[in-house]
């Protein structure tokens, strides 16, 4: 049985979620208490993921932390010929690369959304910019990949580079971003809830 670590509003815990829901795999849930208890960083789970973070994923003897290696190793594992991580060299390529966006440029994103929900002081103005400009550079991606006919953003199937990437756009309403100013990513959007196998969260936008 996988069993998954995890905190229930935790962003990068539903893109794990999400893809175990899309690939149709049972899992056990521990609860962990990442706000206000900070468990994640006591004794008995940095014995399982030192670098303190959330989520942490096991199944049989293998442990894993990092949301990316998680994602990775259930598609591999579980559903290894299937479009979420492209055959083809470049789109592997490609996947890899926004993989790597996921967890550089859209870490702001992330930090803004928990401030504001956790903290006292709100996202930070570094963060919200930040979160900007990425959400911006995913807009012109996706605008271009539409003009061309294509629905997602590497190849003609959803990949783990749209997974990765999507949480991060949904849930940043929470701190106060404007949806209407990404169109090609609220259709972007629209598009992968229609995915079977699709779930949501608190926060996560369902557009009329």
């Amino acid at each position: 049985m996988i069993r998954l670590y995890d905190y229930h509003l935790d962003e990068n815990g539903f893109r794990v979620r999400l893809l175990l829901s899309m690939l149709g795999l049972s899992f056990e849930t521990v609860a962990v208490d990442k706000a206000p208890g900070r468990e994640q960083e006591k004794p008995h789970m940095l014995a399982l993921n030192p670098t303190g973070t959330l989520p942490i994923l096991e199944d049989g003897d293998v442990r894993l932390f990092g949301t990316t290696a998680i994602l990775a190793f259930l598609v591999r594992a579980y559903a290894p010929e299937s479009p979420w991580l492209p055959a083809d060299a470049a789109d592997f390529g490609r996947v890899q690369q926004w993989l790597g966006f996921s967890t550089r440029e859209l870490k702001p994103a992330i930090d803004a959304r928990e401030a504001a929900l956790f903290t006292s002081e709100g996202a930070s103005d570094s963060d919200l910019k930040a979160a900007r400009k990425g959400f911006r550079i995913m807009n012109d991606h996706m605008t271009l990949r539409q003009i061309e006919g294509a629905d997602w953003l590497v190849g003609a199937s959803p990949t783990l580079a749209d997974l990765a990437l999507l949480p991060s756009f949904a849930l940043s309403r929470d701190y106060g971003t404007d949806h209407d100013e990404y169109p090609a990513l609220r259709r972007w959007l629209r598009r992968f809830r229609a995915l079977p196998g699709f779930i949501t969260m608190p926060g996560v936008p369902d557009y009329h």
